[in-house]
């Protein structure tokens, strides 16, 4: 709400040339955007950038529940796969079953593609665990390696003030140094 308030506010001190552009761009955004055919993803391309990326490794997609999560997983540069775009996460108290989401589309591409390894990176809410647990059970028989992102200690973290579950995780998750 606070976000929307200082937008509104910029605006209204916008001259009017710059608030015309402003709202032709919003309106632009709305209809030049579309979901990837392939990954699901927002692009302005028939195929998004990183789909169409020969270098990229094919056999491997990351399986998240929105855009902004590519786009975070891509600002650290390690991660050389393509994607997966849920478009949200298994709710079943807010009504949100599999069917609402892009499912399909990634068993789809499992059966037409050449792919090895699913990493699940939903986040580690009830919602995400249960949406990566289920994605688990139904592509594991379809012959690809299931994977899921560690979770555990952030970098930075004091013990003292982590939470029970992340103290959990990050001792199930450990490594051997």
């Amino acid at each position: 709400m606070k976000t929307a308030q200082r937008l509104a506010y910029a605006v209204m001190e916008m001259p009017k040339e710059d608030a015309e552009e402003f709202a032709a761009a919003i309106l632009n955004a709305k209809t030049q955007i579309h979901d990837c055919p392939i990954c699901q993803n927002l692009t302005e391309q028939e195929v998004c950038a990183i789909c169409a990326n020969p270098k990229r490794d094919h056999t491997t997609v990351c399986v998240v529940e929105g855009p902004k999560d590519v786009a975070a997983i891509e600002r650290t540069h390690e991660y050389h796969g393509v994607y997966h775009v849920l478009h949200g996460l298994i709710s079943p108290l807010d009504g949100i079953t599999a069917e609402h989401l892009r499912v399909a589309h990634l068993l789809e591409r499992i059966q037409n593609e050449d792919i090895e390894e699913l990493i699940m990176a939903t986040n580690p809410s009830v919602e995400g665990e249960a949406t990566a647990m289920y994605l688990s059970r139904l592509c594991k028989p379809l012959g690809v390696r299931v994977t899921r992102l560690a979770f555990g200690m952030p970098v930075g973290g004091v013990i003292e003030y982590t939470d029970e579950v992340t103290l959990f995780r990050a001792l199930s998750n450990r490594s051997e140094m």
